[in-house]
């Protein structure tokens, strides 16, 4: 017993060191990944910018699935259509957990945030109250609320056209803010928007590199009081800030739904659901600021991107412009009606998706919640797995000349994009920019619309040139030079946005203004009453 004794400290002192020699080490049967060094893993060699093209490369080296060893944490990336079908889609009961994500969601987000909120009996409530708003029936409901903030994006761009991207901003937010929570955003530089948009920008950069990661990956870190972890009191700060924002605006929609003087919106439904399942404001707050964030920058990302790749691409210009002459002609603007008969136009909408994704590595992690194996590869219980989006937009096989715009690539797709993501074939699938599986971005059928609007009525009414530099030579944007976090999107640049001709300006002109006279309070610029018909709170008081 002495010499145990004697022995003791040495022999846990051997063991600490042999445990911390074996963290960080790839097991034999996990997918294929780059080398590893002892208690770190790879994370020496993840970058702190353009992370997407290393993973593209690591696929390309080791394979559709491999596997990167990150401290503690496993991460298994899938990196083709057939692996995401096979795993996120056929098995969702099992991939459609969340990594522990303790600076994003318990820091950042309270715990409340859908986008990174764990696989269980909340996040299926949130969901399912989603559904309601955003299901294929409520999104052809929508349609007039785009179209009114259609009309005055067209208008600012014809007024104001070195603004492009607020006008695309403003746009994408106004019709979010109006579906979720009943009132509109009249200009750009509301306040409210901009700190959305900031927020979020710095909410999803921060949290995917620096000291936020390594907490993550190393969760004794979090025991650190905050002079030593500054990570930690930022990310309380953005919280701070962020609930704040979101909160107002529940708790404003809530007040308007109990006086019956709101607009029809998601908002009210909730109100209802909250009596029901007892959820808090807090929790309310979340759900309608995470439908903010996604309505308004995926959306608006994607837009910016289209502009971007009609400066680079001008011959897809030049085609779209007369199937939309052919078509619609000069007399009228296009609609949904027009849709299926404008086929090259919605294949501009798809390729903009696949050429520039905005969630560039699938957002955030799925997490698998039980041990599974797949091709002779063994993916761990509570492994992050991650949709390698660039990957598999970039991969040749299935897009010859990956980095080219071109839309014929889907000349011959008439899905939906939300038929699309369910199409048994993986080969099928348009892109994966919505991501996959349970986690699929549920507003896929709002954002669809919103994109066919904005393109096609924006290649109806303008051209879209190079801006000039001093000495009156084109500026012609790099396409490689993204924005960094886990959504992302092209660099700012400028360019020459002007109206076809002058019928069409002046049609863009007087349809704004006859519907900023018809359906908007002079004063407010809200809608005078909502096209969806009164608020629920009236029509149960009527009844």
């Amino acid at each position: 017993m002495a010499v145990l004794t004697t022995y003791l400290p040495i022999i846990v002192a051997v063991a600490i060191v042999v445990r911390l020699l074996m963290t960080g080490r790839r097991p034999k049967n996990l997918p294929p990944g780059p080398p590893t060094l002892p208690i770190i893993g790879n994370l020496h060699q993840m970058p702190t910018r353009d992370a997407h093209l290393q993973f593209e490369k690591w696929a390309r080296e080791y394979g559709p699935v491999y596997s990167l060893i990150l401290g503690t944490k496993t991460m298994v990336i899938l990196s083709s259509d057939q692996a995401v079908k096979d795993l996120m889609d056929k098995k969702s009961n099992m991939y459609s957990h969340r990594v522990d994500m303790y600076i994003g969601q318990k820091l950042c987000s309270g715990d409340l945030r859908i986008l990174m909120m764990p696989y269980g009996a909340t996040w299926r409530m949130c969901r399912k109250l989603v559904h309601t708003l955003l299901n294929v029936s409520a999104a052809k409901s929508y349609v007039p609320y785009q179209i009114l903030e259609n009309k005055q994006m067209l208008y600012e761009l014809a007024t104001k056209p070195d603004s492009f991207l607020h006008h695309i901003r403003r746009y994408s937010n106004a019709l979010t803010t109006t579906m979720v929570f009943g009132w509109r955003t009249p200009t750009y530089e509301d306040e409210k928007m901009m700190q959305l948009f900031d927020g979020f920008s710095e909410f999803a950069e921060f949290n995917q590199t620096g000291l936020a990661a390594l907490v993550d990956f190393f969760p004794f870190l979090r025991i650190l009081p905050d002079f030593m972890n500054p990570a930690q009191k930022k990310a309380r700060e953005l919280h701070r800030k962020e609930k704040a924002l979101y909160l107002s605006h529940w708790l404003k929609a809530k007040a308007e739904t109990a006086a019956g003087t709101i607009t029809r919106c998601f908002s009210e439904e909730l109100v209802e659901a909250q009596k029901k399942e007892g959820f808090s404001d807090n929790q309310a707050a979340y759900i309608t600021g995470t439908l903010l964030e996604a309505g308004s920058d995926t959306t608006s990302s994607t837009l910016y991107a289209f502009v971007q790749a009609m400066l680079l691409y001008p011959e897809v210009q030049r085609k779209a412009q007369e199937e939309i002459d052919r078509v619609i002609g000069s007399d009228r603007l296009p609609t949904m009606e027009d849709e299926y008969d404008l086929q090259y136009i919605r294949s501009i909408v798809k390729e903009s998706l696949r050429w520039m994704p905005t969630t560039i590595l699938g957002a955030v992690p799925h997490a698998v919640t039980q041990d599974d194996h797949y091709n002779g590869y063994f993916i761990p219980k509570n492994a992050g797995v991650v949709n390698n989006v660039w990957a598999i937009h970039m991969d040749p096989q299935r897009h010859p000349d990956p980095r080219r715009f071109e839309p014929d690539r889907y000349k011959d797709d008439f899905q939906s994009l939300g038929d699309a993501a369910a199409n048994p074939d993986a080969s099928k699938r348009d892109q994966f920019t919505f991501g996959a599986g349970r986690r699929i971005c549920p507003g896929i059928h709002v954002a669809e619309r919103s994109l066919f609007l904005g393109v096609s009525r924006i290649l109806w009414g303008f051209n879209i040139l190079p801006a000039k530099d001093e000495r009156g030579e084109d500026i012609i944007p790099d396409q490689e030079k993204l924005t960094q976090g886990f959504v992302c999107m092209p660099e700012e640049y400028p360019a020459q946005i002007t109206p076809r001709d002058e019928k069409r300006r002046q049609m863009i002109v007087d349809s704004w203004k006859a519907a900023e006279a018809e359906c908007l309070d002079p004063v407010t610029h809200q809608w005078k009453a909502s096209p969806l018909g009164a608020s629920l709170g009236r029509t149960r008081t009527k009844a």
